[in-house]
């Protein structure tokens, strides 16, 4: 494949070309051939996963006193752009992205002694719960519930679209208390829940999804919690549920970019192989203009991820709305260069063996999550245009 991505124009940091190349070769030696046999035999990419954990590759963004790498989210950002971009594109170290800096901000020590060194190396794993069927992007109308009992809590309601439950050790949970505060609205609280405690119940959820982790409907009923599941402080979740969502936002923009430079290159290399009427295909400025936009697409959305991982680890203000911009442009390009990658194939363009038609859903998941396009552009013309909010 050629290098035609292979620049330091998106990387904010002396090291990061070095860190590209490591995880560039650790992830092609699996490679997309690897990842589709994953996900055709429906088992998950343990192996692939190892090596990135004993890499360092996992926690780069975690405190180093907790067995991380110290180094932040720009660091994070490349790992899971890199992991993409060699075909692998591994919604389970967006997951990672949310949990560890929350624990790590606002979790007790106890709390963080015995999870960051295990996230950080691969062997510990943690789902994220917030989605409900009646709540959408509306965090404040979440129905679950932790009601004080004791020295701890009663866990009820139902989660929806919670991915990778079946590989977690625990997931964190988004409840809500019975109170109300002056605006009436529920505070909201985390919790830490053992994925096989008493009373959780799951129901997987059918996909159009070629990705080994698997999303489930989950079922809390009468969830004994003791004191130690509290993250952080009660009823401050909303607050705290932000540590991790906007990493979130800046790791799924990674996926995507990483998708589409796979795309490219993959487009690329066929328009100078296919020939016809005597020329490479890609001679053709029908095929190579278009090709060419959605280069200049991809560049643009991988600078707008690159720069928000840079102000979220400055604990910039504005990290949130970089965050918001770079998942939506990485979205619409992404999806662009696949449609341009597969154009130019032809008819192989459905084959799988090419390797494209089955990162559609996975590129288009992301103009839905974490957050929809639509609430993305509520926010930036409330926030960055300052116009009435709409909602």
């Amino acid at each position: 494949m050629s290098n035609i991505f292979n620049s330091t124009l998106v990387d904010t940091a002396d090291h990061h070309p070095l860190l590209r190349e490591s995880v560039g070769k650790l992830v092609g030696s699996f490679g997309r051939r690897y990842f589709q046999d994953v996900v055709k035999r429906q088992v998950k990419p343990v192996e692939l996963w190892q090596a990135m954990g004993q890499a360092g590759f996992l926690g780069v963004h975690i405190s180093e006193a907790y067995g991380g790498g110290g180094s932040g989210l720009a660091d994070y950002n490349l790992i899971v752009e890199e992991a993409a971009a060699q075909g692998c594109p591994m919604l389970s170290l967006v997951i990672g992205s949310i949990c560890a800096p929350i624990i790590e901000q606002f979790g007790s020590e106890a709390l963080k002694q015995a999870w960051l060194p295990g996230l950080a190396q691969g062997s510990k794993r943690l789902s994220f719960a917030i989605t409900e069927p009646n709540a959408g992007t509306n965090t404040h109308l979440v129905t679950t519930t932790a009601r004080p009992q004791g020295e701890g809590w009663v866990l009820n309601g139902t989660k929806y679209w919670t991915s990778g439950l079946d590989e977690a050790d625990s997931v964190m949970v988004v409840c809500r208390s019975d109170k109300v505060d002056e605006k009436g609205r529920h505070p909201l609280s985390l919790f830490i829940v053992p994925a096989n405690a008493p009373g959780i119940s799951r129901t997987p959820i059918e996909t159009a999804l070629y990705v080994p982790e698997t999303s489930f409907t989950v079922f809390f009923d009468n969830v004994q919690l003791g004191p130690e599941a509290l993250v952080g402080q009660e009823g401050q979740g909303l607050k705290q549920v932000f540590a991790g969502l906007n990493p979130e936002r800046v790791c799924a923009a990674a996926i995507n970019n990483g998708i589409a430079r796979y795309a490219i290159e993959r487009g690329s290399l066929q328009a100078q192989e296919r020939s016809v009427w005597g020329v490479p295909i890609g001679q053709h400025q029908g095929l190579a203009h278009p090709l060419a936009k959605s280069f200049i697409a991809v560049q643009q959305a991988r600078l707008m991820a690159a720069r928000a991982a840079q102000l979220f680890d400055a604990g910039s203000p504005d990290a949130g709305e970089a965050a918001n911009m770079a998942k939506f442009a990485a979205a619409d390009a992404s999806l662009e260069a696949l449609d341009q990658a597969i154009q130019i194939h032809g008819g192989n363009g459905m084959a799988l063996e090419y390797g494209l038609a089955d990162l559609w859903f996975i590129a288009r998941l992301h103009k839905t999550a974490p957050v929809s396009r639509e609430m993305i552009l509520n926010f930036v013309a409330q926030h960055s245009l300052g116009l009435p909010k709409s909602y």
